[in-house]
């Protein structure tokens, strides 16, 4: 059955929230290649559903943030506010990175099947520290193509200990095409639109990139140390992989992404119309209401930690996941 919701902003729901108690956070650690996974555990109320909030791309950590400007905290924001209704979860910096350092000499010496392979990892963690049944995974952005690697059912293996799967602002599409649409929406991009397009019809055929001739503003974006991952992540497509997962599936979308649009969820739900599709209006790619279309209005929602994270984004994972847990959350 295909199910689609339009969700109208909650102006009361943070209200709601502020009186509600939640549990302490603490440390939690998963084994990784080289050593020790880190991350923040909020428990659930008793018998309550427990989340795996798994992080972007780029040296993003835990709470959502990242040294290139990103100080929305909205992992922290989304798990605070996730707590207060008895929804439990864990955040986790990615392997090589934050107090995940020591996981991996190298963090760029990564794939998707290997942050995969981490979020197996961490769901047998929580399970045996927790005693939780199944863990729900809660992937945002790239993070939501590492849920989808990570459930692949193939063997029994992929989908073992989960409840389901959370698509916030995840790519409905290969990633190629998904960065060339950015690319070309963002009128500044002119001046190095042919250098970055062409970089990306290269990384696709797996042929190396000499960034000494690119623009400058190029440069970082595509420094040959993060190349091979891109090489492996630009083609993937999550909509066949969305498609092969039986489990408990939501799709989370803000209409004033700037990243990841309305057709990419549209793809996902595609692939998978067993799948709930939730539009949020006025929410950005940081989780977080914006009240027009101003660009640089939208852009400040990345860099504000003060400003809530969507009470609507909130609502329908807490929703969605209450609903398959055969348990009604506290009101």
């Amino acid at each position: 059955m295909r199910t689609s919701t339009v969700i109208a902003p909650a102006v009361l729901a943070m209200a709601a929230l502020a009186g509600a108690g939640s549990a302490a956070a603490g440390e939690i650690e998963a084994p990784g290649p080289q050593g020790a996974l880190h991350g923040t555990l909020l428990p659930p109320a008793k018998g309550g559903p427990l989340l795996l909030i798994i992080p972007g791309s780029g040296p993003t950590d835990r709470d959502g943030n990242n040294p290139a400007g990103v100080r929305a905290a909205s992992y922290r924001l989304l798990a605070e506010a996730l707590a207060a209704r008895g929804i439990g979860s864990v955040r986790i910096d990615k392997r090589g990175m934050f107090a995940s350092a020591g996981a991996v000499a190298d963090p760029n010496a990564v794939t998707i099947a290997a942050y995969a392979d981490d979020v197996r990892s961490w769901v047998a963690a929580i399970r045996a520290k927790t005693g939780a049944a199944c863990v729900w995974l809660a992937g945002h952005s790239e993070g939501g193509l590492v849920a989808l690697a990570a459930a692949q059912p193939a063997g029994g293996r992929g989908a073992e200990g989960l409840c389901g799967v959370i698509l916030m602002s995840t790519a409905g599409r290969p990633l190629g095409v998904v960065m060339r649409e950015q690319l070309k929406a963002n009128p500044a991009n002119a001046p190095v639109l042919d250098q970055a397009l062409d970089a990306l019809d290269r990384l696709e055929k797996r042929e190396s990139v000499d960034v000494s001739a690119l623009h400058p503003a190029l440069q970082a974006l595509f420094a040959p140390q993060v190349q091979p991952y891109f090489m492996d992540i630009l083609v993937r497509d999550p909509a066949p992989l969305a498609a092969r997962i039986a489990l408990p599936m939501l799709i989370v979308q803000g209409d004033r992404d700037l990243q990841i649009s309305l057709a990419d969820a549209e793809a996902l739900h595609g692939a998978q119309p067993n799948a709930r599709l939730v539009i949020l209006p006025g929410v950005t790619h940081a989780l977080k209401l914006v009240a027009s279309d101003d660009r640089a209005a939208n852009m400040a929602t990345y860099a504000d930690p003060a400003l809530p994270i969507a009470p609507d984004v909130v609502a329908a994972i807490a929703d969605f996941v209450t609903s398959h847990s055969g348990r009604k959350e506290p009101r």
